[in-house]
């Protein structure tokens, strides 16, 4: 017992003594990452595009650190990073390794007109990729100079939407879907109930891509010396299989190197010998360079992205970044009666969820504005439940490829009585107090006639109520929002013809209209919400860590299947009301 005891009590104090080195360790780790960077003379920012660009960075270290996954690229931590490397004497140039980018037309476009204003500075920019997508050479294209390597690829074959049908896989085992909906154009629905697109998804999907790709081709064009009616035809080539010395002699890139090569590309541009090493900083690098001193009055960014739920989600099954009203609601409350916001910008982007979240949120924005002004800033899409939420700001500022409007309600009921009653042999009987006592148990029955129609009218006062909150927001008669309604889709160059937004610009012109409605000569911005202390860093990393792993195999391994598995697996738990959109095509 002596002995056991002995190493009972050993291995206790080992692991004390290691816990203690393991936390100084992590803070030591933290507080390295935060210390301050400056740029050397003649510095290179490297901006790596091989990755998914999220609207906000992910600076849990502690998450990584325990098994949560590599941080996310953030767009404000791009650019932020450029605009610093803008107005840095010693940061001469940016060199972008162009790769398998993924990111939302909007996010993108924010990021290559941020890229214009540094070039526009007198700086340079290379761009180098073995493999370039279109999202990633769309970005690229800004460049001094393009280079590709002498084997790699290049994507240039235009934008399709393809999206996915699923009544016959659910019918298949058993599952039925009953809609009641609002709006000509809402076609989340059609995944559930159609094989094929209606005439009127077809309508605006086909103007959306097309006012896409146009935005796409103008800036290539314009960037690359070209006309769009080659762009056209080389897309119609589909480049994917050309010979790299036709993408030189289609004027596309500039010449075919390799990586080893480039970096004798930017020691001319820097003016230096070859034997002389390059001083390089990332994005994550700059974060830690000082910047701009903050002066004057302070404006509040808030950002709201990813689906709106009215509380957060508690299982893997949710994707991604979420909207929960619960939390957003009680946030710019305090950033209303916060006497040292000035103002606030509502960063959006977000395709709906919940119609009675959207609601509480939509109450929020319009308690800011009684006291200080509030400029919606839209991000890749601001639609449905998006746009409700955005809808009573004082401005609204979107760029020429957002999607917004879709201005409609659904509810979605999954009818499992086929599969349990047929197929699984299970039976029900039953005895009830009232008429309607037995109501929403669709595994033993779908909805009859007279509920679906109650149903129908439950539907009907949500879109009437969505539909006279965006005439009251946006000053606009109620039978003129009609037109425009209906659930139709627009890009944000053609909302602005409707009246759905102001004008057509980036985050750093939602923020100078801010201040200008605020009447503020001086200003710096505020991010909200703020970043996780240490201590909550750690209790999500351990409770989260898992869900997150799981969630990444799922993705993995169900790949396009993986969106149909979740709303199959998720559908009894979402709200009667739902205003989204059902689609984003990324830049790829």
């Amino acid at each position: 017992m002596k002995y056991v005891l002995a190493t009972v009590v050993g291995l206790f104090v080992f692991g004390i003594i290691m816990a203690v080195f393991g936390l100084m360790s992590i803070v030591g780790m933290v507080a390295s990452g935060e210390a301050t960077q400056s740029a050397g003379k003649n510095s290179v920012l490297v901006l790596n595009l091989n990755t998914s660009i999220n609207e906000q960075g992910d600076d849990n270290m502690l998450a990584s650190f325990m098994g949560g996954g590599s941080p996310a690229t953030g767009l404000n931590d791009i650019l932020s990073a450029i605009k610093k490397a803008t107005v840095n004497d010693n940061i001469k140039g940016i060199y972008i390794e162009a790769g398998q980018m993924s990111a939302g037309f909007a996010s993108a476009q924010e990021i290559r007109n941020a890229l214009k204003d540094f070039k526009e500075s007198g700086k340079w920019i290379v761009a180098y990729a073995d493999n370039y997508t279109q999202g990633s050479y769309y970005l690229a294209s800004v460049a001094d100079k393009v280079f590709l390597n002498p084997k790699g690829d290049f994507d240039w074959r235009g934008l399709a939407s393809q999206p996915m049908y699923m009544k016959d896989l659910y019918e298949k085992v058993g599952i039925k879907f009953q809609v009641v909906k609002v709006g000509t154009y809402k076609s989340a629905t059609e995944m559930y109930t159609e094989t094929k697109m209606s005439e009127a998804n077809r309508e605006q999907v086909t103007a959306y891509v097309n006012g896409l790709w146009q935005n796409i081709c103008n800036a290539v064009a314009e960037s690359r010396n070209l006309n769009v009616d080659s762009l056209n035809a080389y897309a119609d080539k589909m480049l994917d299989f050309e010979d790299p010395e036709k993408i030189v002699a289609y004027g596309l890139v500039d010449s075919l190197i390799y990586a080893d090569q480039v970096k004798v590309e930017v020691k001319k541009m820097l003016e230096i010998d070859n034997d002389k090493t390059i001083s390089q900083l990332s994005v994550a690098d700059m974060k830690n360079v000082k910047g701009k001193k903050n002066k004057g009055e302070k404006i509040a960014v808030y950002y709201a992205y990813g689906d709106i739920v009215q509380n957060a989600g508690n299982n893997f099954y949710q994707q991604g970044h979420q909207i929960v009203g619960t939390d957003i609601t009680a946030d710019l409350e305090k950033l209303a009666n916060d006497d040292e916001v000035k103002a606030v910008v509502v960063r959006v982007n977000s395709p709906g969820g919940d119609a009675y979240a959207s609601e509480q949120i939509w109450h929020a924005i319009t308690n800011i504005k009684e006291k200080k002004p509030v400029v919606i800033s839209m991000g890749d899409y601001a639609a449905s439940g998006g746009y409700y939420m955005s809808c009573p700001a004082s401005w609204i500022v979107a760029q020429p490829t957002t999607l917004t409007g879709s201005i409609g309600i659904f509810g979605v009921f999954p009818d499992f009585s086929e599969l349990v009653t047929k197929k699984l042999g299970v039976h029900f009987d039953e005895v009830k107090t009232n008429k309607n006592s037995g109501f929403g148990n669709l595994m033993a029955r779908p909805f009859n006639a007279e509920e679906t129609a109650s149903l129908q009218t439950y539907i009907n006062r949500g879109y009437e109520l969505f539909r006279q909150r965006v005439a009251e927001g946006r000053n606009i008669p109620v039978d003129e929002v009609e037109k425009i309604a209906q659930g139709r889709v627009w890009i944000g160059q053609d909302a602005i013809d409707i009246k759905l937004v102001d004008q057509l610009g980036s985050l750093d012109d939602a923020i100078a209209k801010a201040a200008e409605l605020a009447g503020l000569e001086e200003y710096y911005t505020s991010a909200y919400p703020g970043a996780k202390g240490m201590l909550e860093q750690l209790l999500s990393s351990a409770s989260g860590a898992r869900g997150n792993y799981l969630d990444e195999q799922m993705k993995a391994m169900l790949g396009d299947f993986y969106q149909p598995y979740v709303i199959m697996k998720s559908a009894e738990e979402q709200p009667v009301m739902q205003a989204r959109v059902p689609f984003l095509i990324p830049v790829r």
